[in-house]
């Protein structure tokens, strides 16, 4: 434990466990603390966050509350969904993706205020540690990092209370009860993870589900959209362009009144430990399938099958927390480069917990009629040439079959 610490960035919500974090800094360390709260779209007021940081004896000049929504879509959540990432084939990593612009943006308010530490609130069995730790580190490799959860002697929901009732924190009154699960939310997803959820067998109680509909309560009559793409990157909603945020907003109320997006799931944590999680992605549900459409259009057969290939390792990256690592921009140099010709619309047909791409369109489209028809078509297709092809793709083969003859029964 670093004693000498002057000034500290703490990722701060303004709930219970930061709020008692940044508490516990003051006391433990005896050094400033300077506070940052992102707006990534959680859909909370973050105006309590000052409140509290200014009652707990946070200077105004040391609270940051940024409003970093499109930062998060246009930078992150885009170029991640160029990939097509899904981690364990279907987390939409909506956790993973926030925390390296987090780590980011502590360390850009480090640098500006002159801190000489960075601390989160993540404990010490999740990934979150990770990640946020694996940032701080690329972008500033002689930071110190102050993890509590991993020093501290407050290992229990009454201690925290104890400890903030003590140090005169406010507790809503909401709060002292034992929360039935805990959450992560931002513009991407929500997440709901513990207590009520550890049992894998058992069904997640509806209450759990905050961001959509059931299916079995969206609506009977399906809902068309159309969702634009410039160079992989969606850019408009039935004609008519959005920001980043404000698509991915538009789609998740898209996807919350039919029910898509909803997920759950046993996983493997980096940290080596299987968890169970409730995921929620309306807007990324169906922003994943229209990505597929146009580029089942746009993509050479080798390209779209190599990214295929690429994008477990790229998704296992992310939700390592290898965000600023070389290998993942070199990756994310590939992907993009597939990316030049993904531009065109997609019509997706949303309909009790379905998005199902029913059409497409390119300018850049390698999809030949003349070709594929069953009709005679405009471009010369000789099918007396298949039969070399069967040929040469069958030599090896035949000189297999014709060994495997030779071993006696």
């Amino acid at each position: 434990m670093a004693r000498d610490v002057k000034k500290v960035v703490l990722a701060y919500s303004g709930g219970l466990d930061t709020s008692v974090i940044l508490k516990w800094l003051q006391t433990t360390y005896g050094c400033e603390v300077v506070t940052f709260t992102a707006d990534l779209g959680q859909g909370e007021e973050l105006t309590p966050a000052r409140e509290k940081a200014l009652l707990l004896g946070i200077k105004p000049e040391n609270i940051f509350i940024e409003d970093v929504r499109e930062e998060f879509v246009r930078d992150y959540v885009f170029p991640m969904f160029r990939a097509n990432a899904l981690y364990e084939g279907q987390y939409l990593l909506g956790t993973s993706i926030a925390r390296p612009l987090i780590a980011k943006k502590q360390i850009e308010i480090a640098r500006r205020v002159g801190a000489d530490a960075v601390s989160h609130g993540a404990t010490g069995k999740g990934n979150d540690q990770v990640r946020f730790e694996l940032g701080y580190y690329a972008l500033e490799p002689e930071i110190t990092v102050i993890a509590p959860w991993r020093e501290w002697d407050l290992t229990s929901r009454t201690r925290l209370l104890e400890f903030a009732e003590a140090h005169q924190i406010p507790i809503a009154k909401d709060k002292r009860g034992e929360a039935p699960f805990s959450v992560d939310a931002n513009l991407l997803h929500s997440s709901s993870e513990g207590k009520v959820l550890e049992d894998p067998a058992e069904d997640a109680p509806d209450y759990v589900y905050q961001r959509t509909l059931s299916p079995e309560a969206a609506p009977d009559v399906a809902t068309l959209v159309e969702i634009g793409f410039q160079q992989g990157d969606a850019v408009s909603i039935d004609g008519e362009l959005l920001s980043p945020a404000t698509l991915l907003t538009r789609l998740n109320e898209l996807g919350r009144a039919n029910g898509i997006g909803r997920l759950d799931l046993v996983e493997n944590r980096f940290v080596g430990m299987k968890s169970r999680g409730i995921y929620e992605t309306p807007g990324g549900t169906i922003l994943l399938a229209a990505h597929r459409g146009i580029e089942s259009i746009t993509l050479d057969r080798g390209a779209a099958h190599l990214k295929d290939e690429l994008m477990p390792r790229y998704a296992e990256l992310i939700y390592n927390g290898f965000w600023f690592a070389p290998e993942r921009e070199m990756l994310q140099a590939a992907i993009d480069h597939s990316q030049r010709f993904v531009t065109g619309t997609v019509k997706v047909k949303l309909y009790k917990g379905n998005a199902t791409v029913v059409g497409r369109e390119s300018p850049y489209s390698l999809y030949n009629q003349d070709l594929v028809t069953f009709e005679e078509g405009a471009v010369a297709y000789d099918h007396r040439d298949a039969a070399g092809f069967i040929k040469l793709n069958a030599l090896r083969l035949r000189t297999y079959g014709a060994r495997a003859r030779k071993i006696p029964d």
